[in-house]
């Protein structure tokens, strides 16, 4: 239809529409356009042989500007876009097709689309054929095209690409868009596109669609302007005499109106294409950001043109748009409403509009999208300034009430609605009024606002309301002596005087603005909180406190003087001093108000019991007994009277309680209670000390006890008393009362742990407690900041002897928290943060953390080789924020981390079974870590953690021959074919760390199943054996066997909840009296306290399926001799590797070794001495140093001694 308007329209050549301009205008003009075509190459010529470029990845290879495309240009946005327009003007008039083509590709390749509209198909197919074509050839798999991809470069490309159309029209508007020819094409390139199901080509081309219809808009308005123009010199040439009269100038005016009518009949012939063909259907897409674009235009044409389009034709689209499912729409629809209304000559031609969608505007104040709330109260705003009436008081009370939202800024938007609506309008009385005093105009406005502060039958909140119209009214509200003079001076005569409550409210408005002053944030639960202030802020801050010191330091004894019998104001007006600068009482002078202030306070805290007041007292002399200014002494000395009268008091009442031995009165009660209640009011924010008050209620409390007949207010409020005294001497605690209280805390969280319930104890299960992950966090940070210390870094401690006691007192607290770890009280997972610190404190630590491992892993194999990998990656993460991600592997941070891998690695022991899900599991999360982060290279980079697979290859030994393959295929899930061919250095851990996972596949030294089978009588063997160790090995052991009919079910596996922790013996407290000093025996070492009882031990063995078990069978004889030879050298190898830093992890491998096949340990016996096989390494230095140290945590019997306690834990 709207190519049919076009096609019907009456269009004239340019030649003639040339003519009605002046000769002298038509003559530069040439000039200028031959001295072009001589100096510039046209953009046809310059394009010519590159219709089709190469691209690589959307970018031209060649850096030639000339030899770019026009979607390109744009895109870089190194030229100008009127010299980029300029260019194809020129070629479009040296050759029209090539350069239309040209801007049809445009079009094309701003919506992603990498296909080419060449010549053939420009000239011999249809614009719906050509959409066809460049659909099949688009890109729909990456979904991204350029209006919708994020960064800077495509957000400009959005901006040059609607530059560019603007420009285009604006340079085309008195020749080429009257040609019919390129107006037409692009027009129906446009509408064929919007109409498309690609949402790349509809949002692109509606944009730019509704840019050109904007771009048209303003031509049109110029043409009617031109028009009316003259259409103004027509009429008064005509109007002038016969003989003044100009026939050639009526004549060429005359010929001049009628193109420029024919001129604004045909651009509006082609508003009307794409209105209709574009607008009309776009405007509801289902895509948001198409309805947007929509929007947003249509109330620019409104705003520009809005003879035209400012009429119910166009603005039902707007109202109806205002229902949008989407808010980002809605708030579209406002912002463009808000530009119509803020003009008074268009607000007059909205009346119909606004009767018919106020309603709707009025409901979008409460809408779920706060950014669309704020902007319909500024609506609402704006419709009020130009027609008072046009809201009603019930629409105007439903945004009333927002002033107390939570969200400050629709809050704001409201105070500014309130301000307009109550406070903006001022008679022709109110201009005779003073500036200052009880007359004033700004009385009579805190006069209302204190109506309406009171009218708020919804909230109470003043400093929400004073936060609201802070914005819009903080001149109002710092007109501090206007207030005062309402509160203290005589009414004038005819003048109503403030009521009870007007008075009260106006108070607290006036603390509420004293706090905003001074605090510069809004108040709590409104706002992000406190922000850090500009220099001028700061300087308006200073300026505002010292005119309140200045102000209130006069008013405020007279302000008390009135209301001292009423609670309420007194208890807000006790409340200033807390905002003054006090120092203004020395410099300005005020020491006889400040003594004024003190004795009113004095003489509230003698008449009032209320607890709200006493505290704000309380707080008054808190905030004046300041030790750096010079007033400090003056307010002491009354605050010390004040208290020295009430202790007393206190003591004489008590006394003649004490004596008469009787019930006290009533009157003596009260007396009792009310003394009581101003001391504990002070003694919140006072140190009462030295006046002892812990005895005297002591005797009240007891007195109470045995008698049982003391008042229950008198009752409470001596034990908040006592609570306060106790809490002023924990402030003045010790740092090493703070490691006693961390020890009691743990024994306490221990005792009350699931334990309690264990052996029939269920009805104690109401006294289970469960530290939450902030009290963990806490216990794990004072570890962290108290244990592991360096000696160095201790300056509390300088001889050795102390040093060493204060080893000792650390190596307690570690042994406290981990047994939190080890029972299943704190998560496995705080752990981490221990066990990462195991080679660096080895010397003072190491035992207690390995002990800890060791009891983790009998918990719960898998949480604990989650815990420990999760240790390495944290030291990992250190290591890359210290280093960088360019950091050298063979650095001694990367050495340290390797090696303390190794060594978790070890703790493992040589079953491999009882251990194969969890180092499955181990290395599946460390997998995952090092291809978590991406490359900070970009792409084709190693991964930002890939160098951490050169740490998980230190377990890769530790895999079972099937396992590692499967481990093989679960890291090739994380790579890429570029990855597998790589070979630099970068790349090394990934090469090393496959090659760990493919060789050594037939090293297995122990048959899976002929150990499992085998383990009972190897047990019975090797007891019959003993031992001439110094260092028992522990037997036992929780085992489990893991089928092996699904090799790759752990790959896959998902934790569905926690694993039921194992029950363990009740375990030794810390904090109870330890023994006399004693040395340790060698022999009994450190690890006494974890002892296990052996029924908490065993777990029911599973019994290997038969197909294994046959299939072990006929493997065992053909590798019999290989693997003895094997095993023997790696045993042997095993045991030199055990006489470095960890001697201790070794022990295992003699268990395991006797729990092989009775076959192989025949073998094993005829080359190694079992009697001199145990490990007896000797003891560090510092163990022996240690074994002169009085018993630590790790001796069980200077902890928990029976002889002593003879009792049980529970």
């Amino acid at each position: 239809m709207f190519i049919a308007l076009l096609l019907t329209s009456t269009r004239t050549c340019v030649s003639t529409r040339m003519s009605c301009l002046h000769e002298a205008e038509v003559h530069v003009c040439i000039v200028i356009l031959s001295k072009m075509e001589k100096g510039k190459k046209t953009l046809g010529e310059k394009l010519k042989g590159s219709e089709v470029r190469g691209r690589v990845n959307g970018h031209h290879q060649e850096n030639d500007m000339e030899n770019l495309s026009l979607f390109e240009i744009i895109k870089l946005g190194k030229s100008a876009t009127q010299s980029v327009v300029d260019d194809w003007i020129e070629s479009y008039k040296t050759d029209r097709d090539p350069a239309l083509l040209e801007l049809i590709n445009f079009f094309i390749h701003c919506s992603g689309c990498k296909g080419v509209c060449v010549s053939e198909m420009f000239r011999h197919m249809q614009n719906s054929e050509i959409i066809r074509k460049m659909t099949e050839e688009f890109d729909e798999d990456s979904g991204d095209y350029p209006l919708a991809m994020a960064g800077p470069v495509w957000k400009k490309f959005k901006l040059s690409l609607c530059e560019f159309i603007a420009v285009l029209v604006r340079q085309c508007q008195y020749s080429i868009i009257y040609d019919e020819y390129m107006m037409d094409t692009v027009i129906s390139l446009l509408t064929g596109l919007s109409d498309s199901q690609v949402r790349a080509f509809r949002h692109t081309s509606t944009l730019a669609a509704m840019k050109l219809m904007t771009a048209l808009v303003n031509v049109a308005l110029n043409l009617s302007i031109n028009l009316d123009n003259t259409q103004r010199q027509y009429e008064t040439e005509r109007n002038k005499s016969i003989g003044k009269r100009a026939n050639e100038r009526l004549e060429l005016l005359l010929q001049k109106r009628k193109e420029l009518q024919e001129n604004q009949d045909e651009i509006e012939n082609m508003m009307n294409a794409i209105f209709k063909g574009v607008f009309i259907h776009r405007y509801r897409d289902v895509i948001a950001e198409i309805r947007v674009v929509c929007i947003e235009e249509i109330g620019m044409w409104m705003k520009m043109y809005s003879d035209a389009f400012l009429n119910d034709s166009y603005l039902k689209y707007v109202g109806w748009t205002m229902y949008d499912k989407q808010g980002e729409v809605r708030l579209k629809c406002l912002t463009a409403l808000q530009g119509l209304y803020y003009s008074r000559e268009l607000n007059a031609r909205l009346e119909l509009f606004t009767s018919r969608f106020k309603d709707r505007i009025v409901s979008m104040t409460l809408d779920k999208e706060y950014d669309v709330a704020v902007q319909a109260i500024k609506l609402l705003t704006l419709a009020l300034q130009s027609n008072d009436e046009v809201l009603t008081a019930e629409d105007c009370e439903s945004v009333y009430h927002l002033v107390y939202s939570a969200h400050r800024p629709v809050a704001v938007a409201a105070g500014e609605f309130l301000y307009k609506k109550l406070f903006s309008h001022h008679g022709p009385e109110d201009e005779g009024r003073p500036r200052r005093g009880r007359q004033c105009l700004n009385a009579n406005l805190i006069r209302t606002t204190v109506l309406f502060f009171l009218e708020s039958e919804l909230h109470e909140h003043g400093a929400y309301l004073v936060d609201s119209l802070w914005d819009c009214a903080s001149e109002l509200l710092k007109d501090w002596e206007s207030m005062i003079s309402l509160l203290l001076d005589e009414p004038y005569p005819g003048e109503e005087a403030l009521t009870d409550a007007q008075e009260a409210a106006l108070i607290e408005i006036m603390l509420c603005a004293v706090r905003q002053t001074c605090e510069c944030h809004p108040p709590i639960g409104r706002g992000p909180g406190k922000r850090v202030l500009t220099a001028k802020e700061k300087k308006t801050q200073l300026d505002d406190r010292t005119k309140i010191t200045e102000t209130f330091a006069v008013a405020l004894p007279l302000l008390l003087a009135k209301y001292s019998v009423d609670p309420e104001k007194v208890t807000n007006l006790l409340q200033f001093p807390q905002y003054f600068d006090l120092e203004i009482y020395t410099t300005g002078r005020l020491e006889k108000h400040l003594d004024a202030l003190l004795r009113q306070v004095r003489d509230v805290v003698e008449k009032h019991t209320e607890k709200d007041v006493l505290e704000a007292c309380s707080m008054t002399f808190h905030a004046l007994c300041n030790e750096d200014f010079t007033i400090y002494n003056r307010v002491d000395i009354v605050r010390s009277q004040i208290l020295d009268e009430q202790v007393d008091k206190f003591h004489r009442l008590l006394e003649d309680i004490l004596q008469e031995g009787e019930e006290p009165d009533e009157d003596d009660a009260y007396q009792v209670l009310s003394t009581l209640k101003r001391i504990t009011a002070f003694h919140n924010a006072h140190d009462l000390t030295k006046w002892d008050l812990f005895t005297s209620n002591y005797k009240l409390l007891n007195s109470g006890l045995q008698n049982g007949d003391m008042p229950e207010q008198i009752v409470a409020h001596a034990l908040q008393c006592t609570h306060y005294v106790i809490l002023w001497h924990l402030a003045k605690v010790s740092e090493g009362s703070a490691s006693k209280a961390f020890t009691i805390l743990c024994d306490a969280l221990l005792i009350f742990s699931y334990q309690i319930v264990a052996s029939g104890r269920e009805a104690l299960e109401p006294l289970v407690f469960s530290p939450d992950a902030s009290l963990q966090s806490e216990l794990l940070n004072f570890i962290l900041d108290h244990v592991f210390v360096d000696q160095d870094e201790d300056s509390s401690t300088d001889d050795e002897a102390n040093k060493i006691e204060a080893l000792h007192r650390r190596r307690n607290l570690l042994a406290a928290f981990c047994k939190l770890v080890i029972y299943n009280v704190v998560d496995m997972k705080t752990g981490a943060d221990i066990f990462k610190q195991y080679m660096r404190y080895y010397n003072d630590y190491g035992d207690i953390i390995k002990e800890t491992m060791s009891k983790a892993r009998q918990i719960d194999k898998i949480q604990c080789a989650k815990t420990l990998i999760l240790s390495l990656q944290q030291l990992f993460n250190e290591m890359l924020s210290d280093l960088g991600c360019n950091f050298d592997r063979s650095t001694s941070a990367f050495c340290g981390i390797k090696e303390l891998a190794r060594r978790f690695s070890l703790t493992f022991g040589l079953d491999q079974v009882k251990t194969r899900e969890a180092i499955a599991m181990l290395h599946k999360d460390g997998i995952e870590f090092a291809f978590k982060e991406p490359s900070p290279q970009g792409e084709g980079g190693p991964p930002l953690n890939l160098a951490f697979l050169d740490i998980l290859s230190e377990f890769s030994s530790k895999l079972l021959r099937q396992d590692k393959k499967t481990v093989h295929l679960y890291l090739e899930r994380f790579m890429t074919f570029q990855m597998a061919l790589q070979r630099d250095d970068c790349w090394l851990p990934l090469i090393s760390y496959r090659n760990s996972l493919q060789v050594g596949a037939d090293d297995d030294t122990l048959s899976v199943i002929s150990g499992m089978s085998s383990r009972s009588s190897a047990r019975s063997r090797r007891s019959k054996q003993p031992a001439a160790s110094k260092r028992k090995l522990p037997e036992g052991t929780c085992e489990s066997s893991c089928s092996s009919s699904d090799v790759s079910m752990w790959v896959n596996r998902e934790q569905s909840g926690p694993h039921t922790p194992v029950m363990m013996s009740s375990p030794h407290i810390v904090s109870t009296v330890l023994r006399d000093t004693k040395k340790l025996c060698p022999e009994q070492g450190y690890m006494g306290v974890y002892s296990m009882s052996n029924e908490t031990q065993h777990t029911p063995l599973q019994q290997p399926s038969q197909v294994a078990w046959m299939m072990a069978q006929k493997q065992q004889q053909e590798r019999a001799s290989l693997q003895y030879g094997k095993m023997r050298g790696h045993i042997q190898h095993t045991i030199r590797r055990g006489s470095g830093l960890m001697e201790d992890d070794e022990e295992p491998i003699v268990e395991d070794v006797m729990m092989s096949s009775e076959e192989r340990l025949d073998d094993l016996n005829e080359g190694m001495d079992f009697e001199t096989m145990d490990i007896d390494l000797p003891p560090s230095k510092n163990r022996r140093e240690r074994s002169e140290l009085k018993p630590d945590y790790f001796d069980p019997a200077s902890i928990m001694d029976d002889s002593v306690l003879n009792v049980s834990m529970f």
